[in-house]
């Protein structure tokens, strides 16, 4: 898999350096022995939190296995746009157990997931919920959607997923009318749709009151703080200055695999 993460990309880039040192005879030994001890701290930090981690259960694994096996070289449509998926989206093992104690934590019972693809925050998160919890989560990928659920059939929690295959906009707005309401919200969409996400939800009732809001990517490989940002890199930079001057909402910004903000009302 290819680095995704500021960590990964820092490791990956060091260790390009450190190979390209090693055959560079001129230079300073010391410089040498401090270039590779920066790699080892970069490189060792993902694999240390996925082994300090409590273990992701087998329902979890296989579907990390069926998405790793997809070909997902593939381009799907949404009717409207081409999408470009890859196995890299995935939430994975240390960000699923975190999400799996946001909503102990919280004692949350309704969840609602703003962005699936092949579904293993959601049934992360499932596995956490009472026995009349329920997780609805939107994504506007039918293919994917459908994978996902095949996957969530195979789950003793499966039965707890919903999924509503729409512009993710349009469930929230179905689900703000119908009076839905949420203890917890994940959501892992368009970068671009970050702030129309978290607006409705802070301006309808679809947010319980002392509700907790989580948003993957906030670090975007490190894009925000750095020059030469994509579009949803600029998106995001974007994103995280509006909510840090939103007087209505308190946040942290955790450096949590590609960046996790947790948001709550004020």
């Amino acid at each position: 898999m290819r680095p995704v993460t500021p960590v990964g990309i820092l490791a990956a880039k060091l260790e390009s350096l450190v190979q390209k040192a090693g055959t560079d005879q001129t230079l300073d030994p010391f410089f040498k022995r401090e270039l590779q001890q920066a790699y080892e701290l970069a490189n060792g930090l993902d694999p240390y939190l996925d082994r300090c981690t409590t273990p992701e259960s087998e329902a979890l694994s296989l579907l990390v296995k069926q998405t790793q096996s997809e070909d997902w070289s593939q381009r799907f449509s949404d009717g409207e746009t081409v999408r470009h998926l890859e196995q890299e989206m995935l939430s994975g093992h240390v960000e699923g157990q975190m999400l799996k104690f946001l909503v102990r934590l919280t004692q949350a019972r309704h969840v609602i997931e703003i962005g699936m693809f092949t579904g293993y925050s959601a049934l992360a998160m499932a596995e956490a919920l009472p026995d009349d919890g329920k997780v609805v989560a939107c994504e506007v990928d039918a293919y994917v959607s459908e994978f996902a659920q095949t996957c969530f059939n195979q789950s003793s929690v499966g039965h707890k997923i919903s999924v509503k295959v729409a512009p993710a906009l349009d469930s929230l707005k179905q689900l703000a009318a119908s009076g839905e309401v949420f203890d917890l919200v994940f959501i892992d969409a368009d970068k671009g749709g970050y702030l129309d996400y978290l607006e409705i939800l802070l301006t309808t009732s679809l947010l319980a009151p002392n509700g907790l809001v989580c948003v993957d990517n906030t670090l975007m490989q490190g894009q925000p703080y750095l020059t030469g940002a994509t579009a949803n890199g600029v998106a995001i930079a974007h994103f995280n200055e509006v909510v840090a001057d939103d007087p209505r909402v308190q946040q942290v910004l955790l450096p949590l695999r590609d960046g996790l903000t947790l948001i709550q009302r004020v």
